[in-house]
C-alpha cells in the first residue's frame, strides 16, 4: 500500500522547523496503526506525480485530496477526513487596489476577475481548489492563469508576486502564511480575500486507486475515520489560523464530525 505525500503545510510538512508536525503527519500513524494487515510504504511526490500514481498504480492512496467530479471517476474516496479553510486570493498590501473593482461584500467575484483578463492569477498546476473554484478555472479565458509545476510551485508563485511579475495568487491562506514565513516575507505584506460563492470550509478526503484493493482499503479507512478522535486534528489545524478564525473553525469542525459519526 503506497501512501502518496505532498509537501502541503499545514497538512504535511517535509522540511523546516515544523517538519512532521502537520495535521496529516499526525493522522498517518493512526491510519497505519489501524491497518496492520497491509505493508505500508510512504512516497513523497508533487501534485502531478501523485495523480499519475493514483491513475497507474493498483494500490496507491493519497491522505489529503479534495473531491471533484472529474477525479471521482477514477479514484475511490473516503468519507471526509479533515476540514480546512477554503481557498482564496492573496495580493500584496500595496496591490490591494487591483481587486477592489471585483469586491462584493468583502469577497472577490472571481469569475469577473478572470473574465476581465487584466490580471494573471498564479495557480499550482493540477491542484484542485474545491469544486466551485475548479469550475471557474476550467472556463477561465486563455492567458488568465499562470500555472506553476514542481515541488516548489507555491514558493515560486510567491517569489514572482514579490518581484511584481504576478499580482494575484490563489491558495490556502494557512499554507501561504507558512511558505511566506519560510521565504522571510512579512505576513503583514500580504492580504487574503475569500472568493464569493465558496463555502467557508471544505473537506479533505483519503483517496485510493479505484481498484478492488483500493476500494477495499477505503471501506476500512472509513471505519477508522468514524472512530478516530477528530478533536485533536481539529486543534492542530486551528493553531494555523488567525486567532479570530480559530473559535469558529473549531465549533464548525466539531459539529461537522459529530454529525458524520451519527450517520
Amino acid at each position: 500500500m503506497i501512501w502518496l505525500l505532498r509537501d502541503l503545510p499545514p497538512m504535511t510538512i517535509f522540511e523546516g522547523p515544523k517538519k512532521g508536525q502537520g495535521v496529516i503527519d499526525h493522522l498517518m500513524p493512526q491510519l497505519i496503526a489501524g491497518m496492520p494487515q497491509y505493508e505500508h510504504k510512504i512516497m513523497r511526490v508533487n501534485r502531478a506525480r501523485g495523480l499519475q500514481m493514483l491513475h497507474e498504480n493498483p494500490f496507491a492512496c493519497d491522505p489529503a485530496l479534495l473531491w471533484n467530479k472529474e477525479r471521482a471517476q477514477w479514484v475511490a474516496y473516503s468519507i471526509p477526513a479533515i476540514r480546512a479553510v477554503a481557498n482564496g486570493l492573496v495580493v500584496r498590501q500595496k496591490d490591494r487596489a487591483v481587486l477592489e473593482p471585483y469586491l462584493v461584500d468583502g469577497a472577490v467575484d472571481f469569475s469577473a476577475l478572470l473574465a476581465s483578463g487584466e490580471r494573471k492569477v498564479g495557480v499550482v498546476a493540477e491542484r484542485s481548489y474545491g469544486e466551485y473554484i475548479d469550475g471557474l478555472l476550467r472556463h477561465a479565458p486563455s492567458g488568465a492563469l499562470t500555472p506553476h509545476y514542481g515541488n516548489d510551485a507555491l514558493n515560486n508563485l510567491l517569489s514572482m508576486q514579490r518581484l511584481n511579475r504576478l499580482q494575484v495568487v490563489l491558495g490556502y491562506w494557512p499554507e501561504i502564511r507558512y511558505q511566506a514565513k519560510q521565504a522571510q516575507i512579512p505576513e503583514d505584506e500580504l492580504e487574503f480575500y475569500s472568493i464569493r460563492g465558496t463555502e467557508k470550509y471544505l473537506s479533505g478526503y483519503v483517496a485510493c486507486s479505484d481498484t478492488t484493493q483500493g476500494r477495499q482499503a477505503i471501506s476500512e479507512i472509513n471505519q477508522l475515520l468514524r472512530t478516530l478522535p477528530h478533536e485533536h486534528l481539529n486543534q492542530l489545524y486551528a493553531a494555523w489560523l488567525d486567532p479570530e478564525r480559530q473559535a469558529d473553525y473549531l465549533q464548525q469542525a466539531r459539529t461537522f464530525f459529530e454529525q458524520q459519526a451519527a450517520q
